[in-house]
């Protein structure tokens, strides 16, 4: 191994370990590796920090992150729940169901998992603890829910990784793939939930008349809205996704100032500041990413694995490349493990016929599971932040939703269809 591919694992891996922000052990770490490649590295690593944000797709991320917390702020998790309530609040283990629906709905609507934890969780958990539900399960609930925002469109993460690959995917293409999947992953926490409940004889909730559901439908549905603009806008050519971007900021400051009306004007400034700085976080992660991948690429590392990988047989290949994603995610945000292993994996599952889109649902999939996994993990912390319990006190309750999530990644991995067959359906399959 290269001494600059040793230098560059070695120090990443002790700074990460030392707590520091993983966009300076990215940063560091390939400066480091610059030095020993015999190059100028303050100016080769801004270099490399700079081309890899100088793209016009990912315009969109900051125009979705403004988006979303207008949306956030704007009382839209607050009649999602009301609406899902009215769907399936009335069965035994009801306010499980609607967490898990609210949440699915509020991350498609956010494209972000932390969002629905805080918005939906600050919510849905103090409830489910006065009804009498275990305090470690509602955690639980929320923190799995959570991620199928990042799976269902619009999302964050997939422009990243249609960025990673060149543009060999597109964003629409990759949106649309997430739709299935996504309605996979929320069923099957809903019935880990549904057999939970059942066991613990956690309570049914209220059976509304039709006028209560017609009326919680119609004020939920401008919200509801924002995904079928976004997604059928791009699918009908009106606008591509980074226009679909400034179009969802637009509508969602309508419905938050104007329609809700719990966004004030004098709220937007605060607003604004909020998202240029998880804006710069996000663009900061791009950059330094991009920085270690390109170390990572002219070094051949890409070779290098896929020599000590099972090409030749795909069901193997599949199996390693999700056990080495879910180990990455338990350490690693997604950001920079989808600009990192992208162009390391992707080359290796194209040679055994695996298309670009469905690797990248597999891909989020798994990164998604990590989101809810010590000893980083986002949704999980601050999960049981909201909720008011501990890592240690959730772990076991948990344990049943990832499992229901790995089952849904291995049916998504060898079954592709599931991610492939809206894209064929719509013409986005590249």
């Amino acid at each position: 191994m290269e001494l600059s591919i040793i230098i560059l694992i070695v120090s990443f891996l002790i700074l990460l370990v030392l707590n520091v922000p993983i966009a300076f052990c990215m940063g560091i770490a390939t400066t480091l590796a610059f030095i020993t490649m015999d190059l100028p590295a303050p100016i080769a690593v801004s270099h490399k920090i700079a081309t890899g944000i100088d793209s016009f797709t990912l315009l969109a991320i900051p125009f979705f992150i403004l988006s979303g917390l207008l949306m956030g702020q704007g009382g839209i998790a607050r009649r999602l729940i009301e609406f899902a309530d009215t769907l399936v609040g009335r069965f035994r283990g009801g306010l499980a169901f609607v967490n898990v629906l609210t949440c699915m709905l509020f991350g498609a609507i956010s494209g972000s998992a932390a969002a629905a934890v805080s918005s939906v969780g600050g919510f849905m958990v103090p409830l489910m603890n006065k009804m009498g539900y275990d305090r470690d399960f509602n955690a639980s609930v929320t923190i799995t829910a959570a991620t199928t925002g990042l799976i269902i469109p619009p999302s964050n993460v997939m422009i990243v990784y249609s960025l990673a690959t060149g543009g060999a995917v597109s964003i629409a293409g990759i949106f649309i793939a997430g739709l299935v999947p996504g309605l996979l992953v929320g069923l099957g926490l809903i019935l880990v939930s549904a057999a939970v409940s059942i066991k613990n004889n956690y309570g049914m909730g209220y059976k509304y008349t039709l006028q209560d559901s017609v009326w919680r439908f119609l004020i939920a549905l401008p919200a509801l809205l924002l995904v079928f603009i976004v997604l059928g806008g791009i699918l009908s050519g009106w606008f591509t996704a980074t226009e679909a971007s400034a179009v969802a900021v637009l509508y969602s400051l309508i419905l938050a100032v104007l329609f809700y009306r719990e966004v004030k004007v004098t709220d937007l400034p605060g607003i604004l500041l909020q998202c240029g700085v998880m804006t710069a976080v996000v663009f900061m992660l791009i950059g330094t990413s991009m920085a270690m991948s390109w170390v990572l690429a002219s070094e051949n590392v890409p070779q290098a694995i896929s020599a000590l990988l099972p090409t030749g047989n795909k069901i193997l290949l599949l199996l390693m490349i999700n056990v080495i994603l879910l180990l990455v995610g338990t350490f690693m945000d997604m950001t920079p493990a989808v600009l990192i292993f992208t162009p390391i994996f992707l080359p290796i599952v194209k040679v055994v016929g695996v298309h670009p889109i469905h690797f990248g649902i597999i891909l989020i999939m798994n990164l998604c599971i990590g989101l809810c996994t010590p000893p980083v993990g986002t949704c999980l912390f601050l999960g049981c932040g909201v909720a008011d319990t501990t890592v240690t006190k959730v772990i076991k309750h948990i344990l049943p939703f990832f499992l229901s999530m790995v089952i849904t990644l291995l049916l998504c991995t060898f079954i592709p269809w599931l991610s492939l067959w809206l894209p064929g359906l719509t013409g986005f399959l590249d």
